[in-house]
């Protein structure tokens, strides 16, 4: 175009005809870079869509103008490049996930505020989802927070014992680590759950045994060594004697036996307390298995056995069959100890819950020992008591039978009105 003007301005070209061909040289260029215009701004737009879209977008459409096969060759090379590297990204951080959820150990990852952020299958099965309730018990335990605290300061890995009361004791050795840099989702800090709560458990329930054991048997034990140095010396030559003090023996034998049976029963319910139960429990249908079986013991003592149990379908869910069944078991043979007559059986719905009840008629219980009856060895009369045969153990175990069910259990007595054991459960 600059040899054109040239050419017009020397007079080389004639006016008319040069005009007209610098006019269809500019045309043509303005044309040409109205298209490059248009095209660029496709480009940049294509673009644009497919970063928005990620590697598997649809593919660039390239304009069909001189130069941009290379261009067009080269983001072909570097989306396929991305592609494998964004799928390679997804396996491995599919692959970390898929770990952390199957830990057996609550996992909990932290943002700056110290909120959490995600939680695997562990910590949610322990805590639930929400940052309320025992996951907001956790976070506010003064030793975890401070641990957590110093952990997000730069202090280094943190190490803390934590304790968390409740129906359900547990306790965990809780480990805090600081993320630098931060998580991709903002995670600050990560907090791992070693639940200590079965080891230690089962160390208190080594000593208490021990020293329970020691401490009820001694009596039992101690009177059978007497009657056997009885029989050895003054009673050798008595039959009538012997006759008579082998029958004490085999008495506070069988007493031994009831007590270590009871012992091991609570030791093994202990264990267990801290994990929750899983199945289901159809109570009237329990319920009169243990009535039916308990039946003639209650016709050897003279006491009527009434039951008041509904047809509709009340089910006790998360539940244990087994242990539920030795909750009736046990409430029925402290009613039938202490009854005058009667004692009543009764299940029933309470909104979401469920429920059974046994009532009886005896002397009633005073108020003052309301809150100690499901201590273990703990009789209001203990004479009595031990002439009936009763261990002391059997509301301790229906004490923590219902704490690992998340259930509750009351008591209601006044002397002369006879008492009655509440049971509320969970409902399916």
């Amino acid at each position: 175009m600059a040899v054109l003007i040239a050419l017009l301005g020397a007079g080389a070209v004639s006016p008319g005809p040069g005009l007209a061909a610098l006019l269809a040289v500019l045309a043509g260029a303005g044309a040409m870079g109205v298209v490059w215009a248009v095209a660029s701004a496709r480009l940049v737009a294509a673009l644009r869509a497919a970063a928005a879209e990620g590697p598997r977008g649809a593919p660039v459409p390239l304009p069909a103008l001189p130069g941009l096969g290379a261009v067009e060759e080269e983001l072909s090379r570097l989306a396929r490049a991305t592609e494998a590297r964004a799928a390679l990204v997804g396996r491995l951080r599919a692959g970390g996930e898929a770990v952390v959820e199957s830990l057996p150990d609550p996992l909990l990852v932290l943002d700056a505020r110290l909120a959490p952020i995600r939680l695997n299958r562990a910590a949610r099965l322990a805590f639930g989802d929400g940052a309320r309730g025992r996951l907001g018990a956790l976070l506010r335990h003064p030793a975890l927070a401070a641990a957590l605290d110093r952990a997000l300061a730069g202090a280094g890995p943190q190490l803390v014992e934590v304790a968390l009361p409740g129906a359900a004791h547990r306790e965990y050795a809780a480990q805090a680590l600081a993320m630098d840099p931060p998580l991709d989702d903002g995670g600050r800090v990560l907090l791992v759950l070693g639940d200590r709560s079965g080891a230690r458990a089962l160390d208190r329930m080594r000593a208490d045994f021990v020293t329970n054991a020691s401490h009820e048997l001694r009596t039992p034990l101690a009177s059978m060594m007497g009657f056997v140095e009885t029989l050895r010396g003054p009673a050798a030559d008595d039959p009538e004697a012997q006759q008579r003090f082998l029958a004490i023996m085999a008495e506070q034998g069988e007493r031994m036996r009831r007590l270590i049976d009871d012992l091991l029963g609570l030791s093994r319910v202990e264990a267990t307390e801290h994990l929750p139960p899983c199945g289901e429990a159809p109570l009237s249908p329990l319920l009169r298995g243990e009535a039916a079986a308990m039946e003639p013991l209650f016709a050897q003592r003279g006491v009527r056995l009434v039951l008041d149990l509904p047809e509709e379908s009340l089910t006790a869910a998360p539940a244990d069959a087994d242990q539920l069944a030795q909750v009736a078991r046990n409430l029925l043979d402290n009613a039938l100890r202490h009854a005058a007559e009667e004692v009543r059986l009764e299940a029933f719905r309470d909104g979401a819950r469920v429920g059974f009840a046994v009532r009886d008629d005896g002397p009633g219980i005073a108020r003052e020992h309301l809150p100690r009856l499901t201590e273990r060895f703990f009789r209001v009369d203990k004479g009595r008591a031990r002439a009936q045969g009763n261990t002391g153990l059997g509301l301790a175990i229906v004490k923590h039978i219902i704490q690992r069910h998340r259930g509750q259990l009351s008591i209601e007595s006044e002397p002369g009105v006879g008492a009655t054991f509440r049971v509320m459960l969970p409902g399916g």
